[in-house]
């Protein structure tokens, strides 16, 4: 009877140890209600704030490099040069205003009017030399010349007609002018007079030039991107195929680390030392072989301050502080590995355990993929609000290059309406160009707006990491609770821990990542202060802004440590943020150097398997694209093989493709080793190895650290 109960008593133990990944008390249910409602209720006036404006005012904004062409079409048979919306060319009125802008012609377009034409110019022409025959303008598609009234004069600074063309060339569908090498600061001619624009100005070599410059310099681009989408689209198979061999190696290497984790430390820690020991007899070494050396002896302060770094280096002080240095580096390193070889093999053990973990739960490895999905989700509705914002409201314009009493009550600055001014005031120079969009009160809260959906991202895309480590955290473990591994282990361990998750945790993550989204804003608006005061000469203002920028850098990765191992906590216990957080704090400062030892040879091990797997494909790639396999490959899987532009494209693609999947494997993983060791901790506090409190490590770890269940008495 007794031996029955004792089986009952640890069974029920078993059951509510098992049973504390799914408790959920009523403090932390009002959480969650509190925290979804203000969540959903500020999401949801955002979402319908700026639908609503948007639907009222949005205007499109972006205008890029292209014609813009209006409505009619016309004929001019004696130039052959017809504007036509469905002609090949583009002809632009005044090339030198592109040079204006600059670099911002990228985006902005050139600031002249442009029309389609049959082919481009095969002469040259201007206004200035030719008066009177209408037949050799090209105009705007609404304006018939040979019909037009005005003369040819007006039309030009009207802005209906071209004031000139030069004899051109097609570049991509552009008519680009072909110009002499001519002086730099020369005014340009045709048959002996002036090239003026629209205004009357006189256009030189280095305007036309200019304008050509950032012409060609996009039109470029626009090649090398074509170029780039060609590789791409020839490459895609090779580069998906790389990809899968990266996630194929990934997942190996993390089950080899089960067998290869104690070999990898332990052969990186002796070479290590052999390092430092060959480093310093060589240091010594070179101390005294420099003993004969003439000037050897120097001190610094008579060598002085010098850029040659061989005259240090002829010193035997320099090489004893070398040998000195390297020595207790080395003395340092050996009683570590003295003193902490049991921590040492207690973190290899673990990343072991992990292994395992994520080998009987592999559907793990591919979860971080919808975390993944909802980021770029976040990210995307990010983006459309706001561009939404910024693009929403009525336009305003505003009155430049105006002088005094030119342009009656309008003045600098001035708003404005531009098909109205341009009637009243388009002949005295001044412009009414567009500033933005907005209403008033919309336009006054703009930044406010903006600011708003700023936190509104950094708190989803936050949420959405906790989101994935909760349900890693609760899947793995699940596994470390089993009694019996693998047959006590949930079927679907990460779907289960999915729905503890969403149904049960939500405001936990919400409040976590409220947390360091708070945090990061403080950071932006560091960031906003500091480009302000780079023009500010307080040298005192700009080293407090530096302390208070490395200040809440180093609260941001507290928080994100304190909220990945809360979240564990979390997933064990079920309990709310605060209290998951304050068990966490204080179970890892009870075992500091444990924490330590391991984060560091997790990282190690980390950065190996990640450096083996980007290194094995990018090297592999480099070969394969550049040709310099080409003599190992059979010619039959050679005939396959893309002809690329730039073969560097597809390799930075499986390079950096490569990476993103380690580091999803990896982080996986990191997860993994971060709550079996949390669950570690708590099994050794916990249990003690009684019938009523057997530990749930595995034997070797138990081994290692001391610990194993005592043998059951046999009933009599």
């Amino acid at each position: 009877m007794r031996a029955t109960m004792k089986k009952l008593k640890i069974k029920e133990n078993m059951v509510n140890q098992l049973n504390l990944i799914l408790t959920s008390t009523d403090q932390l249910k009002i959480e969650v209600a509190q925290m979804l409602y203000a969540a959903f209720c500020l999401l949801y006036s955002s979402v319908v704030g700026l639908l609503w404006e948007y639907l009222r005012y949005y205007q499109a904004t972006l205008t890029l490099l292209y014609c813009q062409p209006t409505a009619g079409e016309i004929s001019v048979a004696m130039k052959q040069v017809v504007p036509s919306r469905t002609s090949q060319c583009c002809s632009f009125f005044d090339m030198s205003s592109c040079a204006a802008l600059g670099p911002a012609v990228l985006l902005a377009g050139c600031p002249t009017p442009q029309v389609c034409v049959e082919k481009c110019p095969e002469e040259s022409w201007s206004y200035l030399t030719d008066t009177t025959d209408k037949s050799l303008l090209i105009c705007k598609y609404h304006i018939n010349p040979l019909v037009d009234p005005r003369s040819v004069s007006e039309m030009v600074r009207a802005e209906d007609c071209a004031p000139y063309y030069y004899e051109s060339a097609n570049l991509i569908g552009r008519c680009i002018p072909k110009l002499a090498e001519e002086a730099v600061d020369s005014i340009l001619d045709i048959g002996g007079d002036p090239v003026a624009n629209m205004d009357g100005d006189n256009i030189t070599y280095e305007d036309m030039y200019g304008g050509i410059k950032w012409l060609s310099d996009t039109l470029n681009l626009q090649i090398v991107s074509q170029n780039i989408f060609q590789d791409f689209v020839e490459s895609w198979w090779i580069i998906l195929l790389a990809l899968g061999i990266a996630m194929l190696i990934s997942w190996l290497w993390i089950l080899l680390m089960r067998c290869l984790a104690w070999i990898i430390v332990w052969l990186s820690l002796l070479a290590l030392v052999g390092l430092l020991g060959f480093g310093c007899y060589y240091c010594f070494k070179t101390y005294s072989d420099l003993q004969d050396v003439p000037g050897s002896d120097l001190s610094y302060t008579e060598v002085g301050f010098t850029t040659n770094l061989n005259a240090y280096l002829a010193l035997r002080d320099t090489w004893l502080w070398f040998g000195i240095i390297i020595s207790v580096v080395l003395f340092i390193l050996l009683l570590m590995l003295l003193f902490l070889r049991t921590r040492i093999r207690i973190a290899i053990e673990l990343i072991s355990e992990a292994s395992k973990a994520v080998g009987y739960i592999t559907s793990a490895l591919f979860f971080p993929l919808i975390p993944f999905v909802l980021q770029i989700a976040v990210f995307g509705f990010w983006a459309v609000v706001a561009t939404y914002m910024a693009s929403s409201g009525k336009g305003h314009f505003k009155v430049y290059g105006a002088t005094p009493n030119c342009c009656g009550d309008f003045t600098n600055g001035s708003f404005c309406e531009p098909d109205e001014f341009n009637n009243l005031y388009g002949s005295t120079g001044a412009d009414c160009l567009f500033v933005g969009y907005g209403g008033d009160f919309y336009y006054d809260n703009l930044f406010w707006f903006q600011l708003y959906n700023l936190f509104m991202w950094f708190w989803a895309m936050f949420f959405v990491i906790a989101l994935g480590q909760m349900v890693l955290a609760g899947a793995f473990a699940s596994y470390y609770w089993a009694w019996k591994k693998p047959n006590d282990i949930p079927a679907f361990a990460v779907t289960e821990s999915f729905y503890r998750t969403v149904v049960y945790h939500l405001g936990s993550l919400a409040f976590g990542s409220l947390l360091i989204a708070l945090c990061r804003l403080v950071r932006v608006f560091l960031e906003y202060i500091d480009q302000k005061l780079k023009l500010s000469e307080s040298t005192l203002a700009k080293f407090f802004m530096k302390c208070l920028k490395c200040c809440f850098w180093c609260l941001e990765r507290f928080l994100k440590f304190l909220n990945k191992n809360a979240y564990i906590m979390v997933a064990i216990y079920g309990k709310n943020f605060c209290s998951s957080a304050k068990k966490a704090v204080f179970l890892l400062m009870r075992n500091i150097v444990r924490v330590f030892v391991l984060d560091k040879v997790t990282d190690f091990l980390l950065f190996i398997g990640k450096f083996m797997v980007v290194g094995a494909l990018g090297v592999f790639s480099f070969f394969l694209f550049s040709g310099g396999l080409n003599a190992y490959i059979p010619d039959v899987i050679s005939g396959f093989m893309p002809k690329l532009n730039y073969y560097f494209v597809p390799v930075i693609a499986v390079t950096g493709g490569s990476y993103v999947i380690a580091s999803c494997f990896f982080n996986v993983y990191g997860m993994a080793v971060d709550t079996l060791f949390l669950c570690f901790l708590e099994d050794c506090e916990r249990n003690d190895g009684s019938e009523e409190k057997p530990y749930f490590m595995s034997k070797n770890l138990g081994r290692i650290v001391g610990m194993k269940n005592k043998k059951k008495k046999k009933a009599k």
